[in-house]
């Protein structure tokens, strides 16, 4: 199985690890079976723009890879875009995944997805819970 040099590169240097004190969404997907597991956590200001974010992922070099690019992907961005990121979009940021690793990629999509329905939550925002659908059982991992 051959990674790209980004996917090495974010692995082996991952950016924004670590964790945010006083997040404004904190959002945590994966399994521990398929033992993948992804926390976000997101500083959101008045502007709604994501002013930082951090991840904690407890994981395969594809999962720790997919977690970084979702931060460098969403940072300075508004939530509403965080919300349009998508695993497709993490992978193609990443010069790809093996097949088998893509689900790596979703989970960081529902990390992203789910600090912010945290945010929402939080802050009694209204919100289409279609946007947010279901977070993956990871029932596509083959362990």
């Amino acid at each position: 199985m051959l990674y790209s040099e980004k996917v090495m590169d974010h692995f082996q240097h991952p950016r924004n690890v670590g964790k945010i004190e006083d997040a404004d969404g904190v959002g945590e997907v994966g399994n521990a079976k398929c033992g993948d597991i992804m926390k976000m956590y997101l500083k959101i200001d008045e502007d709604q723009t994501i002013t930082d974010c951090k991840f904690n992922t407890f994981g395969c070099g594809s999962a720790i890879a997919t977690s970084s690019m979702a931060t460098e992907l969403i940072k300075g961005k508004k939530v509403s875009e965080a919300l349009e990121l998508s695993n497709r979009a993490v992978v193609e940021a990443l010069d790809g995944l093996p097949a088998q690793k893509i689900h790596c990629s979703v989970l960081a999509e529902e990390a992203v997805k789910a600090a912010v329905k945290d945010y929402y939550d939080r802050n009694g925002i209204d919100y289409d819970p279609e946007v947010f659908g279901q977070v993956a059982s990871c029932e596509h991992c083959n362990h």
